[in-house]
């Protein structure tokens, strides 16, 4: 097979802020929603429900202690104080591009100041000047679940209007002191998750509602909020850096219809159309009709003020950019059927598709079709900016044999060939975790996506050593080669 892979590809890796650098609490740094995450070893690891929930009990439990063993967040893989190795390893792998975000609450503690704080905003200042200098594209994500935890206590997080002009304070700081090494941004992380963990997303806390559909209300005007946010940050990077580019990032979660029965076939749409409507309205400048008839059928007012039509009109954002894993099968018939879930989603089991041990269904040809799914909706350049697998690897004598890693990567990689060749314009790939980090859902370590081994447990034992697996010469190769060497055989 040819290799379809443009000159200029990005390849590449992705970690967030709050699950690598650590240092929770240094040089300024205030708490953020992911410093109350918890790993609980008690809870089944394939309860994304109870894992992600947090509740009023646990936020004051939270802050009412500085322990890191059972808060991981806070001490991460300590890339804070070890990015200068990480990044020397990244570059040795050959990588052209790295995913990070910036932690808000390194740069605004609470949110609410009116400067940012020196020492955050010069932590980044050397992160990115060592990235150019090693020649690694920075894509910098601007929200990746972060929010400062003073909001969620005194605005109820993203439901308060406020909230905006706090966050495009931040950007637009963002923006003028970090334009001259990033030319790759995204506004929100998997800005579609707002009901899947609404704390970590937009920090609503349902329980301070009366029922499903006060919190439900809540979470559309938090959502309203972002929507907002992210364009009056495109408008702000255009006026900064009008060369720039600026992304949405979506969770592709592909459906299947299990049978030819039409019903199934109107189930998948229908999951499909609600996974598309977060994205229509970044890249469309507009909701889309069939959520205006959900909002007005089910009782749902979003107020909006004056001119904010006009805003997410005229500030669309330059690529889609999405994170993959899994993808779904919906039926008619389902309520009996075995199920399998991940990141909060659940599915018919499909009978074709191998299941990893945290029950994430593994699809390579479900990302090809995302791509030209994705493409021939919005006519947009595409980006790849989170993909991986969780395994539990073993450290033998210094190495790590992750074959299944390697599988993955290169069946998923094969699949992204395809869909250029069927002509989808894809500007990059980066792999989520390229160095073990903690893990988004259940606070675990030992749930690994890394190419990079980092000496760390679940109870944050560890030298915090780095040790590169067989992933890792492999993916160098592919890198070195342009994707060629993928079809070496």
């Amino acid at each position: 097979m040819q290799s379809y892979f443009p000159k200029d590809f990005l390849w590449g890796g992705a970690i967030a802020a709050n699950q690598a650098e650590g240092a929770w609490n240094v040089d300024g740094k205030g708490p953020s929603v992911a410093d109350v995450a918890q790993y609980r070893p008690n809870l089944d690891p394939k309860d994304y429900v109870s894992q992600w929930h947090v509740s009023p009990e646990q936020i004051k439990a939270a802050e009412a202690t500085d322990d890191t063993t059972y808060y991981p967040k806070r001490h991460g893989i300590d890339f804070y104080h070890h990015y200068k190795e990480d990044l020397a390893l990244f570059a040795k792998m050959g990588m052209r591009c790295l995913r990070v975000s910036i932690a808000w609450t390194r740069l605004f503690p609470t949110g609410t100041e009116k400067e940012p704080n020196p020492k955050g905003v010069q932590f980044y200042h050397d992160l990115f000047a060592e990235m150019r200098r090693l020649n690694i594209e920075p894509l910098v994500t601007l929200s990746h679940y972060e929010m400062p935890l003073y909001l969620v206590e005194h605005y109820d997080g993203w439901v308060s209007r406020d909230v905006v002009d706090m966050f495009v304070r931040f950007t637009k700081v963002c923006f003028k002191e970090y334009s001259q090494y990033v030319h790759y941004w995204l506004t929100f992380n998997e800005i579609d998750s707002v009901f899947r963990h609404p704390f970590t997303t937009v920090g609503v806390v349902e329980e301070k509602y009366a029922n499903k559909h006060e919190a439900e209300q809540a979470i559309y005007q938090a959502l309203h909020h972002q929507f907002i946010a992210s364009s009056l940050a495109t408008k702000a990077l255009r006026e900064v850096d009008p060369h720039a580019q600026i992304g949405c990032m979506m969770t592709r979660t592909l459906a299947y219809p299990l049978t030819a029965n039409p019903e199934d076939a109107v189930m998948a749409q229908e999951y499909n159309r609600n996974n598309y409507f977060y994205a229509d309205v970044q890249v469309n400048g507009a909701y889309p009709q069939f959520m205006k008839n959900y909002f007005r059928d089910n009782d749902i007012h979003i107020k909006m003020n004056q001119g904010d039509e006009e805003i997410l009109a005229q500030h669309t954002v330059d690529f889609v950019s999405f994170s993959y894993y899994m993808t779904m099968v919906k039926s008619v018939n389902e309520e009996h059927m075995e199920k399998v879930g991940g990141n909060l989603t659940t599915s018919v089991k499909n009978p074709y598709l191998e299941t990893s041990e945290w029950g994430w269904q593994v699809d390579p040809i479900g990302l090809r079709i995302a791509l030209i799914d994705i493409y021939d909706r919005y006519h947009k350049p595409v980006f790849i900016v989170e993909s991986g697998i969780g395994a539990k690897d073993e450290l033998v004598d210094g190495q790590v044999h992750d074959d299944y890693r390697i599988k993955y990567f290169a069946d998923h990689f094969k699949q992204v060939n395809l869909a250029i060749k069927a002509g989808v314009d894809v500007m990059g790939y980066t792999t989520w975790g390229c160095i073990d980090i903690i893990s988004a859902s259940t606070s675990q370590m030992s749930k690994r996506y890394g190419f990079i081994y980092v000496d760390l447990d679940d109870l944050g034992r560890g030298t915090y050593k780095r040790y590169p697996k067989d992933s890792y010469a492999w993916y160098k190769k592919v890198i070195e080669t342009n994707g060629a060497s993928l079809f070496d055989n």
